[in-house]
């Protein structure tokens, strides 16, 4: 292990402990892309319905971590925290005043995943009922 000099150890005392992507870590709330399961937008997370996906995915990965943008009301946010407590999956309310970015939730593992697609697109319900199959007209007249 290579010793520091006193130039790096000035530096990290005025900035902080050197961090891997820095970029990366502040658009997706502190974790790093690789490691991101599912992922909701400020706009989608201010809705006032739930995605059922993030339930799903909380009780698919009970080890996860459940990052949250603090720059959002916590009336957005309290819906999110119930069902991580629910699920007993820790939460973390993130607020960079440095940096905006549009993710408002999302949920990650503390290794990599490298799941492909992240982003939530539309609200659809957790369970979707099977369409009911038209009866014809003798199979209503005779009752099958």
């Amino acid at each position: 292990m290579k010793k520091q000099t006193v130039e790096e150890v000035l530096q990290q005392g005025i900035h902080g402990p050197l961090e891997t992507k820095p970029d990366e870590r502040r658009k997706y709330l502190g974790t790093l892309r690789e490691r991101i399961i599912v992922a909701l937008l400020k706009s989608q997370v201010a809705e006032t319905k739930i995605y059922p996906q993030v339930e799903r995915y909380m009780k698919e990965y009970p080890g996860s971590h459940l990052f949250l943008n603090g720059s959002m009301s916590y009336e957005n946010l309290s819906k999110y925290v119930k069902i991580a407590t629910k699920n007993k999956i820790e939460h973390t309310i993130v607020t960079n005043k440095s940096h905006d970015t549009e993710f408002g939730l999302i949920l990650a593992m503390n290794y990599a995943i490298d799941k492909e697609e992240i982003l939530i697109t539309k609200n659809s319900p957790a369970t979707q009922k099977p369409a009911k199959k038209k009866k014809g007209l003798f199979a209503r007249i005779f009752k099958r």
